[in-house]
């Protein structure tokens, strides 16, 4: 910290330019754009990439064998599933705190390295206990990558430039679930190997190869992820500098203050942040249902595995392209509740169709509006929320708080496809649809939230926040800030 603190008085010092905007011209700050999006994004989303194939895996494995080798009866393949999310859940706000104490450079590559070893370690399970010991250990690795990762690219984007970057992430998600797919059916198709007794084959190859890539590409994340935006070794000093101070600007907090009890506090009582994790929880809810269950659903219609397997991969591909679209476009109007509520109209119409068609060409129509809906709205709301909390350590708490909320919609999710409701699942895909109601009541909750906030604070109805304050204190207002302004 102390060095990053010389780094920036020395820069101040060598430039002399003032702590406002227009201090460097639009050009320079869009190439420094530039090379952080060319260096950074590429990175991130290969490692959220093997977050989703990892976790994801499961369901593939399922129809490949797993199922029937480790007698997953009844409701055992459910369990499971809930097995994952708990520690999952349970991790995520303390795993930002920890992220940044340690620092992304050797935390996040920590993480994938660690879910990479659960991995492949799942191959060698052998019975229903230890895929849910298994499991378990794999949602505690995996709890603090994408809160983490969001945190991370908060502190190199400014506001107004962060829900596309996150939403490459979520297209990671999406292109997991598609090449997934595509990758379990070559996979299982390498013939039966290993030592007597512990031989791999189809489902534990996919476990185990999976596993090991992860673990390879974690060690190289280490040596190619910066620590802060004065550290990226590929921009220039002066680059440097404006890295470091338009983001300094942007949130009104330098990024090296300690993380407090206080900032813990105004990051989970923040009204607005409340009203992001209600919508993570009902929209994650689909999100997981869909992922876990979707090579189910389409065995279920009739398809072989192989056939399902493949299957899956179209729906993905339009969610990805699709989800690119909507966090652009939200980026591009500064805009967030609106296509939160544009995208559950699209999810609607997907489960309507789903629950009362009976057609399996026609339902596996209706998977491409679930997919396409759903997927953009979690990333939505995480950016929304990070958007709206400003200062480093509350925009961490922020981001772990969301998603584990986000989180407890999962556990649902592991519970709305059972054996019994099968082939036609009309219990699951009206828990679907009444989710993606509430998801649309609450996107329309934070508009008028954020308009009657925004309008308080041009009326100077927050202004006495400010009295008696030094500017020190002042600035650690951060999102209560009287000159703050949320993002609608």
């Amino acid at each position: 910290m102390e060095d990053q603190n010389v780094v920036k008085e020395t820069l101040d010092e060598k430039y002399e330019i003032a702590s406002d905007e227009g201090s460097w011209s639009a050009e320079e700050e869009a190439q420094v754009r530039r090379q952080l999006d060319w260096r950074l994004l590429p990175l991130l989303v290969v490692l959220y990439l093997l977050c989703f194939l990892d976790r994801w895996v499961t369901r593939n494995a399922r129809i490949q064998g797993m199922q029937k080798d480790l007698n997953l009866v009844g409701f055992r393949f459910n369990w499971a599933l809930t097995a994952f999310y708990i520690p999952f859940l349970l991790i995520e706000i303390p795993s930002n705190i920890l992220l940044k104490r340690i620092g992304p450079k050797i935390y996040i590559p920590a993480i994938i390295i660690a879910f990479g070893i659960v991995s492949m370690g799942t191959a060698f399970v052998r019975s229903f206990q230890e895929l849910c010991v298994a499991r378990a250990f794999l949602g505690l690795a995996e709890g603090g990558t994408m809160p983490g990762m969001a945190f991370f690219m908060s502190c190199f984007y400014k506001r107004a430039e962060l829900l596309f970057r996150v939403g490459l992430l979520a297209s990671a998600g999406s292109l997991a679930g598609a090449f997934g797919g595509f990758l379990a059916t070559a996979l299982t198709r390498i013939p039966e190997w290993g030592p007597k007794g512990s031989e791999l084959h189809t489902w534990r190859n996919i476990f185990f190869f999976e596993g090991i890539i992860t673990i390879a590409i974690g060690v190289l994340g280490y040596f190619l992820m910066p620590k802060t935006p004065q550290s990226c070794t590929f921009l220039s000093e002066r680059q440097r500098w404006i890295a470091a101070e338009r983001m300094r600007i942007e949130h009104r907090e330098l990024a090296s203050e300690k993380t407090e009890s206080w900032h813990v506090k105004r990051a989970i009582f923040n009204i607005n942040n409340i009203i992001c994790c209600m919508g993570f929880f009902f929209c994650n809810i689909t999100v997981q249902s869909f992922s876990l269950f979707l090579p189910t659903i389409l065995s279920a219609l009739g398809w072989r595995a192989t056939k399902a397997q493949l299957l899956t991969v179209p729906p993905y591909v339009v969610a990805c392209c699709f989800s690119l679209a909507i966090a652009r476009l939200s980026d591009l109007h500064r805009k967030r509740g609106l296509y939160v509520i544009l995208c559950t109209a699209l999810t609607l119409t997907g489960y309507s169709i789903l629950v009362s068609v009976d057609e399996p060409n026609i339902k596996y129509m209706a998977v491409f509006f679930a997919s396409s809906g759903a997927f953009p709205l979690g990333v939505t709301f995480l950016s929304w929320g990070l958007n709206n909390a400003a200062g480093p350590s509350v925009r961490a708490v922020t981001g772990g708080y969301i998603v584990s909320i986000g989180t407890c919609g999962a556990i649902v999710a592991t519970w709305t496809y059972v054996p019994s409701d099968a082939p036609r699942y009309i219990r699951g895909h009206s828990i679907n649809l009444g989710g993606e109601v509430c998801v649309a009541l609450i996107g329309l909750l934070g508009i008028l939230y954020v308009r009657r906030e925004n309008a308080l604070r041009d009326r100077g109805g927050r202004d006495s926040r400010l009295v008696g304050l030094t500017e020190e204190q002042a600035q650690k207002l951060g999102y209560r800030h009287p000159e703050f302004r949320y993002i609608e």
